[in-house]
């Protein structure tokens, strides 16, 4: 096959990662001839394409391609699409995130491709957005919907809010599981002792992560609410914050505000490969985003038998299951966020059981080999109904 990829940016993040594995399967395992169309990594971010990992994927760089909407460079970048894949006659033509969704299926769908898959990380409306904001980014939504033939949710919750939304209907949607290296998390006990040192932990210390960007929506000021409540009851937790981002000085003045930062570590922006790693120094890990497709990090965390607690918003709960490999607070609840910090912090025993448990679910789940070959067998079944009609 000749399949194109069109994403917004390659910043180091979930649908990224997952974008890159995606290109990388198909020429690899199925030698296909693949061509990425992304437009610049702006922001702090970072750029996965950087060093080793963006080798061998031929790319196409959109410059005028950014996040937020602006009208003449949103045209040019449509042209400069439509350009790229005349040139390069895709059987397929794969697109991921908002901007890059909507541009990549209308383009495609101006040249007759035959084949016009989307994958929704997450949807690009929400609750805490205007009235005005959500109703137009649905609208962009719909449009776009009618353009492709396939879309692929990241998790059921996906599928049941694009419906729900009337964004297309469900038999439109299929669901497959973002995939990563699972051998590397699975694999990543081996480093716990010497990362742990790194972060100048005691033996007794419990390690909380978090694994998010410093941004809005991601619940870091939740988790410190709820950390002033927890270092009342247990002085020996610790927080790791691995990301970066616009609200860092903000969040470490309020730290330092409550007297906490003895008990917080920012790491900052690290490379997806130091991820399994940094995992293997924890003791539970907590995400708690108000909005997300379904956070790499919980399938991660339990892959590296590290329990995970979580606000129970999108697809969260098809990976977090209270009692099972984790808690699954109700969103914003920082005192129930607080207690199962607390009851996890308190209970060894319980941490390995709810991390093997979570290990032994997501092990063939989250494998990226598999996500391709599903993504792959998707694209053939869309091909061979363009081609019987």
């Amino acid at each position: 096959m000749r399949v194109a990829h069109v994403i917004t940016r390659m910043i180091i993040g979930g649908a990224q990662e997952n974008t890159l594995y995606n290109c990388r399967d198909l020429q690899e395992d199925f030698g296909d001839d693949v061509l990425l169309i992304t437009g610049p990594a702006i922001g702090p971010e970072g750029d996965l394409l950087d060093g080793e990992r963006g080798q061998g994927i031929a790319t196409e760089y959109v410059p005028s391609m950014r996040r937020t909407i602006h009208p003449w460079r949103d045209w040019t970048s449509l042209g400069h699409i439509k350009r790229l894949l005349r040139e390069f006659k895709p059987d397929v033509v794969h697109t991921h995130s908002a901007k890059g969704g909507i541009l990549g299926r209308i383009a495609a769908h101006s040249l007759s491709v035959p084949a016009i898959v989307h994958t929704v990380h997450g949807a690009p409306f929400h609750p805490y957005q205007s009235a005005l904001a959500r109703n137009a980014f649905q609208a962009c939504e719909k449009y776009a919907a009618k353009r492709c033939h396939a879309m692929i949710g990241v998790a059921d919750a996906m599928t049941d809010l694009m419906v729900d939304a009337n964004i297309a209907p469900r038999e439109k949607f299929t669901t497959i599981y973002s995939g990563m290296d699972v051998e590397s998390f699975l694999e990543s006990g081996v480093h716990r002792e010497k990362v742990r040192k790194e972060l100048g932990l005691a033996n007794d210390d419990i390690a909380v992560g978090k694994i998010a960007r410093l941004a809005p929506l991601k619940g870091h000021d939740s988790l410190i609410t709820a950390a002033e409540e927890v270092l009342r009851e247990n002085k020996r937790v610790k927080f790791i914050l691995v990301g970066d981002g616009q609200l860092q000085e903000s969040l470490q003045r309020r730290i330092e505000q409550a007297g906490m930062s003895d008990a917080f570590h920012f790491i900052g922006l690290v490379s997806p490969t130091r991820i399994p790693e940094l995992l293997s120094a924890l003791d539970m890990l907590v995400h708690t985003s108000l909005r997300e497709g379904l956070a790499r990090c919980l399938p991660q965390s339990l892959l590296a038998g590290v329990p995970t607690i979580a606000f129970d918003v999108d697809g969260a709960r098809e990976v977090v299951v209270s009692g099972e490999t984790g808690e699954l607070i109700p969103p914003l609840d920082t005192s129930g966020l607080a207690a199962a910090i607390l009851k996890l912090a308190g209970n060894a025993g319980l941490r390995g059981q709810l991390g093997q448990t979570g290990r032994d679910r997501c092990r063939e789940q989250f494998d990226h080999h598999v996500m391709t070959r599903q993504i792959r067998k998707l694209y053939q079944k869309v091909l061979g109904a363009a081609n019987s009609s």
